[in-house]
C-alpha cells in the first residue's frame, strides 16, 4: 500500500500508483477498464461529496498511458445524474482524458448471482462486469449510517435495485459486493475529507484539505487506513473485520510494504 501527501493531486496519483509498480502492473495493452468515482451527489467538488476530478482524470490517462483501449467513468447516482455528472466536474474531466462517460440506463442492468453471505441475486451493471479491469476511486468522506464511506461501500454504485435495502445489515453488504466485482486497484481520494454531515453535507465547513492519496489492491487495507484520518480505530468498523475474516485482506495497513511519501 502506498500513502502520498502534496499539494498536486495529479501528481500525488502518479505516485501513489508509481510506488505499486505502475499502471502497466494493473492495465495491459487492448484493456477495456472501468473507473468507478464516486459521482453520487449534486455536489462541486470543493464540498468534497464526490471524487476530485484532478484525481479521475490522472487515473484515466495513466489508464491509456499503460495501453487500454477503453476506459468508462460512471456511477449510479443517488441525485441527478446528469446534474451529478456535471457539477461534480468528473464527466468534464474524465471525457478531456479520452474516456467514455455514460449515464448508467436501467436496461444496461442485468440480474447475477452474488453468491454473497447477505446478498444474492442482484441487479449489476452490466459493463462494469464485462469490462477486463475495474478501478476503484472513492473518495474519503464522513457518512451518516455507516460512519464513513470509503472504498468498499463505493462498490453500491456499481448496482441497481432497492439499494436502501442494504442499510440493514450494510457491513456485510459492502463486503459481498467488493467480494464479488473485485476491483483491481483501488485508489483513495482524500484530497479533501468530508468529516461530518456526510455522505452529502453541503457545506465546506464540513471539509478538511488533507491532500492525501493513497493506492492498493487491498479493500481491507485501504479502507483501515482511511478510518484513521477521521481520528478512528477500524477495529470499530464492521466491515473490516468481516472483510478480513473473509479473506479480502488485511487491516494492519503498515505491514507488507507500505510505502509513505510526502512531496510537499
Amino acid at each position: 500500500m502506498s500513502v502520498v501527501t502534496g499539494p498536486n493531486p495529479a501528481l500525488s496519483v502518479r505516485k501513489a500508483v508509481e510506488l505499486l509498480g505502475g499502471m502497466g502492473a494493473f492495465v495491459s495493452k487492448g484493456d477495456v477498464v472501468f473507473v468507478k468515482p464516486n459521482i453520487s451527489w449534486d455536489r462541486v467538488p470543493k464540498q468534497a461529496a464526490t471524487t476530485n476530478p484532478t484525481v479521475v482524470e490522472t487515473v484515466v490517462r495513466m489508464v491509456f498511458e499503460a495501453g487500454a483501449k477503453r476506459v468508462i467513468v460512471a456511477d449510479n447516482t443517488c441525485n441527478d445524474a446528469r446534474r451529478c455528472y456535471a457539477r461534480s466536474d468528473i464527466r468534464s474531466a474524465a471525457e478531456r482524458a479520452g474516456a467514455d462517460v455514460p449515464f448508467m440506463e436501467k436496461r444496461k442492468f442485468v440480474k447475477v448471482d452474488l453468491q454473497g453471505e447477505v446478498l444474492k441475486k442482484w441487479e449489476v451493471y452490466k459493463e462494469a462486469i464485462e469490462a477486463d479491469k475495474l478501478i476503484n476511486i472513492p473518495i474519503a468522506k464522513h457518512h451518516s449510517l455507516s460512519g464513513v464511506t470509503l472504498s468498499m461501500k463505493n462498490m453500491m454504485g456499481l448496482i441497481g435495485g432497492r439499494r436502501e435495502r442494504l442499510h440493514q445489515k450494510l457491513p456485510e453488504s459492502i463486503v459481498d459486493l467488493t467480494a464479488y466485482f473485485k476491483p483491481t486497484l483501488h485508489i483513495l481520494d482524500a484530497i479533501r475529507l468530508l468529516k461530518a454531515r456526510g455522505p452529502a453535507s453541503g457545506t465546506t465547513k464540513d471539509v478538511e484539505m488533507l491532500n492525501t492519496v493513497a493506492a492498493s489492491t487491498d479493500p481491507v487495507k485501504i479502507d483501515a487506513f482511511g478510518i484513521t484520518l477521521f481520528g478512528n480505530n477500524p477495529k470499530d468498523f464492521r466491515h473490516i473485520g468481516i472483510g478480513e475474516d473473509r479473506g479480502l485482506g488485511r487491516s494492519d495497513f503498515t505491514s507488507e510494504g507500505f510505502k509513505k511519501i510526502d512531496l510537499e
